[in-house]
């Protein structure tokens, strides 16, 4: 028989830096732990209705993963420049919300190298390291800048993957782990092919607002999965609602089954029940 272990709103897991990593699926109210269920079947059932993560609204979709529309058109949070940093607009006096973006964005950011499905480059809040490694699944990540705000960070990306990719390979990233990278000579070289870039931009917002971090050293990251697939299919919620199988693995937002792997994140505000067996 079935153990049912919670039903309710989703939301992403929480990755807590462990030898591996330890994860929690905030489901509702709780928080199940789900690296002791490594090896056992459990079961994922979309029940249907998905409350707006800002205003509890119930929506048919799930815009900007968890919104629904009225608030994924005015939410700062779910604007444009989110994923495209340097099309920030704050400095025009347009910004959706000022003070959230006082809060989130007019904040210090990381510029960051991590090895994931490959070398990549990225950038998150300082206050999100290392969450935001363990959300993409990088078993190893280095802090390379630091810079003054969100905008500033997303040109310095956009500066440095004229070189590296920004993205991840999903596929690639759930096949196995990634071949160890030396992030110390991937960063100098990276900083030394867009030095010009750099000091334009130190140029334009002051030299303080653009600082190398030449001490920092590297993270190595390992994540708990008992067996990786060489041909990763990915479940979809919304044509299947049901998905269940042996759990092999956790990595970045990803549960590995061995019938489907799945995208917590994706589900965000979803109501769900989560049943082991």
């Amino acid at each position: 028989m079935a153990l049912v272990s919670g039903e309710g709103s989703i939301r992403k897991m929480l990755g807590t830096l462990d030898e591996p990593v330890q994860y929690a699926l905030p489901l509702g109210e709780q928080q199940l732990p789900l690296n002791e269920l490594l090896g056992r079947t459990i079961r994922l059932e979309a029940l249907g209705p998905i409350h707006c993560t800002h205003c509890n609204r119930l929506t048919k979709k799930s815009y900007s993963q968890g919104f629904c529309f009225p608030c994924m058109k005015k939410l700062a949070q779910c604007d444009i420049c989110i994923v495209s940093p340097e099309r920030c607009h704050y400095d025009q006096g347009t910004c959706r919300e000022p003070e959230w973006g006082d809060t989130f964005c007019m904040t210090d950011h990381i510029v960051y190298l991590a090895n994931s499905s490959g070398l990549k480059v990225g950038i998150t809040r300082a206050s999100q390291v290392p969450t935001r490694w363990i959300d993409q699944g990088a078993s190893q990540a280095l802090p390379i800048l630091r810079v003054a705000t969100r905008q500033q960070s997303g040109l310095v990306e956009d500066l440095l993957r004229q070189q590296v990719a920004d993205k991840t390979n999903w596929r690639a990233l759930l096949k196995g782990e990634p071949e160890p990278m030396d992030l110390l000579a991937e960063r100098d070289r990276l900083l030394d092919g867009a030095h010009d870039g750099l000091q334009e931009l130190q140029a334009r917002f002051g030299l303080q607002a653009i600082q190398p971090l030449p001490a920092a050293e590297v993270q190595e990251i390992r994540y708990p999965v008992l067996e990786y697939s060489e041909k990763p299919k990915s479940a979809n919620l919304d044509k299947e609602p049901v998905l269940e199988g042996t759990l092999l693995g956790i990595k970045g937002q990803y549960l590995m089954l061995d019938t489907a792997v799945i995208n917590i994140r994706k589900y965000t505000a979803y109501t769900m029940a989560f049943s082991v067996s």
